[in-house]
């Protein structure tokens, strides 16, 4: 049942990388904690690892469709990696409360966008100067923004290489995925020396998720502007729930401490 659960979790998760051009570990992680009972960090570190064979397999096939722009995905994937470095120290030493609410605001701002601002499908990137020092701030606010909340750079890099760039839909989940190859791979190396990964569960999870994201990528293909658009938005609406769950979590933990100690107080205090 366990490996079963794993390759249920891949397949999701490859799915749903090919169709929107993320990572899939905004499904995967909360699949791993609740399904194969890893805890939290386990399950991202995990995620990750099978993120990086997902993310090559799913850029091969934009690659194939004609829908990468290698050099703009290499430019976000080294800002990628540089902020995700920033992030994970700042995640140490910033109050994360309230940065997560605004970075929830800004989501909820991407989603809107997201529906109201529709591709036409066959515009690329013009890259000149200015776009070329865009695309490595975007890689770098992905990165940041993964390390402090642990969400893939896609639900913010597919959104804005559109509304800001001028991609259209197809291309925009191409290179984010191009690009997401240097993140997970940079960051699961971090995570393998740090002893997180478990590598049979994320061998099992990546080679099913692998091979679902060739079916994600065929569906993304077929599908119409609009209707690829308001899936995108429910994805991005789908992480910012994570996102509160995981404050509502972090709210409770840190309350548990202070209600055991007035219980255990409560408790003395009839005997003294």
């Amino acid at each position: 049942m366990r490996w079963f659960l794993l390759l249920l979790v891949g397949l999701v998760g490859g799915f749903l990388s090919g169709l929107f051009g993320v990572g899939g570990g905004i499904v995967m992680v909360p699949l791993l904690v609740t399904l194969v009972r890893l805890d939290h960090r386990q399950a991202a570190a995990t995620s990750l690892a099978a993120i990086v064979p997902t993310a090559v397999a799913g850029s091969v096939s934009y690659v194939a469709g004609g829908a990468v722009d290698l050099l703009a995905g290499l430019l976000v994937g080294l800002g990628g990696v540089v902020g995700s470095l920033v992030g994970t120290r700042l995640l140490r030493r910033l109050p994360v409360s309230w940065l997560r609410w605004l970075f929830l605001a800004l989501l909820a701002a991407v989603a809107v966008r997201t529906l109201t601002e529709v591709p036409l499908r066959g515009s690329g990137l013009h890259l000149d100067p200015l776009t070329l020092g865009g695309l490595v701030l975007l890689g770098l606010g992905m990165g940041i923004a993964s390390g402090l909340f642990g969400i893939g750079g896609g639900v913010l890099a597919v959104p804005v290489l559109i509304a800001v760039f001028g991609a259209d839909d197809l291309l925009a989940k191409g290179t984010s995925l191009a690009a997401m190859v240097l993140t997970a791979l940079s960051g699961s190396v971090l995570n393998a020396r740090a002893r997180l990964v478990r590598p049979l569960d994320g061998l099992v999870v990546g080679i099913a998720a692998v091979g679902a994201s060739f079916g994600g990528v065929a569906v993304a293909f077929l599908l119409s502007p609009v209707v690829a658009n308001v899936l995108f938005a429910i994805l991005i609406l789908v992480s910012a729930a994570q996102l509160v769950l995981a404050a509502v979590r972090e709210h409770r933990t840190r309350r548990r401490p202070r209600t055991g100690s007035a219980d255990a107080a409560a408790g003395e205090a009839p005997a003294a």
